[in-house]
């Protein structure tokens, strides 16, 4: 099986990719609330693919784990954690979220 999801993190402060940061993937419900879908590590390019071959319709949230991230590296930062939220429309596309961060920023966008 194939993830249809892939992320990719980069450290702007330091130039490379973010190596061991954990990622995890949650479906909002209806009624309210989340499900947990799946969770991993970022590779030694900062990469991960995450989550099963298909995402139902619906939205999602993304949450990067960047405070453990930089407390391995003795950098303080402002956001610990970082929460991506997205729609899936079609069960069949690619969807690829990327991460750029800082201790003290952050961005993102809707990548190919």
């Amino acid at each position: 099986m194939t993830s249809r999801l892939t992320t990719h993190v980069l450290d702007a402060s330091s130039g490379a990719p973010a190596e061991n940061v954990v990622v995890s993937l949650a479906q909002y419900l209806p009624g309210g609330g989340t499900t947990g879908v799946a969770q991993g590590f970022t590779d030694t390019d900062g990469r991960l693919a995450l989550g099963p071959e298909s995402l139902d319709p619906g939205m999602y949230a993304l949450t990067f784990g960047t405070g453990a991230y930089f407390a391995d590296r003795d950098i303080p930062t402002f956001y610990p954690l970082i929460t991506v939220t997205f729609t899936v429309d079609a069960t069949d596309r690619h969807y690829h979220v990327p991460l750029l961060l800082s201790p003290f920023a952050y961005s993102t966008y809707r990548g190919s």
